[in-house]
């Protein structure tokens, strides 16, 4: 397949090559198009005030990657790839792997989510990936499994144009229990902000905080209680699939608010 990978760690994130690199060992048509910097939490942000550049990498990748390192935000990566870049269109756009989760109302915020959802909004199937620590070195079980997703997609395209957010524990391949599809839970968060004072006696705050796991998904999403979510099943060693869109209709909101009016003359 001809994929394009990006994320949002950066070109010098040991994630982004190990993935790229193992697809590009399977044989698959791999080009990398990625910020040059950690621009992790920039959500789906374009760049519209400045211009982009984009500049060749060598020596990074496997021989048969092609791969830019670009001054802009994952979603610019992976838009300048498809509109400037890539002399063709790929099959499928990943995103990652990402070093931490991106599980439930985090994904909002993820830029490794909005690069792969740049490749929906553009009609192609796309996948974003993530190793669910903070300090694991070990990408080798989650490329592996992403190495299985994609020849799985070679065979059986998907149904509809979705992203599907993938999240890896991080174990050894031989302790991971299973694969499950999921619903999108909740990860909230306390004591957001560490209030500090700087050496000449300034107050300024930096985001911080615990992560607060235990908040259910809201009712009325029209998905059924009994699918598992995906902040549950990676505590018990399970990789996470969870399918996503763009569209952020509330059907049940519509449905609750058809009754009102608004009476103008």
């Amino acid at each position: 397949m001809k994929l394009l990978i990006s994320n949002d760690d950066g070109v010098s994130a040991l994630g982004i090559r190990t993935l790229a690199d193992r697809l590009a060992e399977a044989g698959h048509d791999v080009s990398v198009v990625c910020p040059d910097r950690e621009r992790s939490a920039t959500g789906h942000g374009l760049t519209m005030h400045q211009p982009i550049r984009a500049e060749v990498i060598e020596s990074v990748f496997h021989p048969a990657i092609n791969a830019w390192a670009c001054d802009g935000t994952p979603s610019d990566c992976v838009k300048l790839a498809l509109w400037a870049l890539l002399d063709s269109p790929p099959d499928l756009v990943l995103s990652g792997i990402n070093q931490g989760a991106n599980l439930g109302t985090e994904i909002l915020y993820s830029g490794t989510v909005s690069a792969a959802m740049e490749g929906v909004i553009e009609g192609i199937p796309s996948i974003a990936l993530s190793l669910t620590s903070h300090t694991s070195k070990d990408f080798q079980p989650a490329a592996r499994f992403a190495e299985m997703l994609v020849e799985k997609l070679a065979v059986n395209p998907l149904p509809e144009l979705m992203l599907l957010n993938v999240n890896v524990p991080p174990v050894s391949w031989e302790k991971i229990a299973g694969v499950t599809f999921t619903r999108q839970g909740v990860r909230r968060y306390v004591d957001v902000f560490d209030k500090r004072v700087d050496p000449r006696g300034k107050i300024y705050y930096w985001l911080t905080g615990e992560v607060l796991e235990e908040v259910e998904p809201p009712k009325g999403l029209n998905i059924s209680d009994h699918v598992p979510i995906d902040v549950h099943v990676i505590r018990n060693n399970y990789i996470s699939i969870t399918p996503l869109q763009y569209n952020l209709t509330y059907p049940t909101g519509l449905d609750k608010l058809s009754s009102w009016e608004f009476p103008l003359t």
